[in-house]
């Protein structure tokens, strides 16, 4: 059998245009992580998806909606996570994290 070189989500591979979106949106958000907004938000060291307290420096940005899927760079669209967090959720929406969590926490 072939092997197959679709993702795991058997999402359709992106077109020229997506690649163009990402780019953009990535080169936003390197943008805001420059900005005083964002270093405030950091400053308060808290998780937004599990409430933990984590070091500022250990702080990553995380887009709720991933520009992946459509998401953008705006401060409305963007959190702080930690670490842990930020590498499950991976390109998850919002509702397929919450089931994700809830899978925990029965």
């Amino acid at each position: 059998m072939p092997h197959s070189h679709r993702n795991p989500k058997n999402l359709p591979s992106m077109t020229e245009s997506d690649e163009i979106h990402l780019k953009k949106e990535r080169h936003k958000a390197r943008l805001l992580r420059d900005s005083q907004w964002w270093k405030r938000r950091c400053a308060k060291g808290v998780c937004y998806y599990c409430g933990r307290p984590v070091s500022p420096k250990d702080l990553t940005m995380d887009h709720v909606v991933p520009i992946s899927r459509g998401g953008k760079s705006t401060k409305g669209n963007v959190v702080t996570s930690c670490k842990e967090c930020n590498t499950n959720k991976k390109q998850l929406l919002p509702m397929e994290w919450q089931q994700y969590i809830n899978q925990f926490n029965p």
